[in-house]
C-alpha cells in the first residue's frame, strides 16, 4: 500500500520519469473522461514517461492534503482518492482538483491506472 504515497512524492519532487518508471513496460493510463484534444488512453511505461515529461511545466503541484487508499477485495486493485492543490504554471492561479484512480499493479508495478479526474480543469492549464 506504499505505492501510492511513493506515487505522490513523485509528483511532488517533479520526477516525471521516476512516477512512470512505477508503470510496468506494457502498463496502461485511461482517462474516461478525457476532454477533446487529450488522450483516453496512454499505454506502455515509454508512452506513458513522454505524456508526463512536461506535466510540471503546466502545473506546481506543491501538495496533497487529502490521501485515502482503498484496498479492493482484489488484492492488485486499489482505489485511491486524492487532491492536488498548487499553481497552473502558465497563469500563477491556484490549482486544486480532486481525483480518483483505479489502479492495478502485478508485482510491484502498475499495469493499469484509470484516472477519473474533471476535464473541465483542462481549460485552466492548457
Amino acid at each position: 500500500m506504499d505505492l501510492i504515497p511513493r506515487a505522490l512524492r513523485l509528483l511532488l519532487d517533479k520526477d516525471m520519469i521516476g512516477f512512470a518508471g512505477l508503470w510496468a513496460e506494457d502498463g496502461v493510463m485511461e482517462f474516461p473522461f478525457a476532454p477533446p484534444g487529450w488522450p483516453a488512453r496512454v499505454e506502455g511505461r515509454a508512452a506513458i514517461e513522454d505524456y508526463l515529461r512536461d506535466y510540471p511545466k503546466m502545473l506546481d503541484i506543491q501538495g496533497f492534503p487529502k490521501q485515502v487508499v482503498h484496498q479492493s477485495t482484489d488484492p492488485d486493485v486499489l482505489i485511491a482518492e486524492f487532491d492536488a492543490e498548487g499553481v497552473v504554471v502558465a497563469t500563477g492561479k491556484p490549482y486544486r482538483a480532486s481525483y480518483i484512480a483505479v489502479i492495478t499493479t502485478r508485482d510491484g508495478e502498475i499495469v493499469h491506472y484509470r484516472d477519473y479526474w474533471n476535464p473541465l480543469l483542462a481549460q485552466e492549464i492548457a
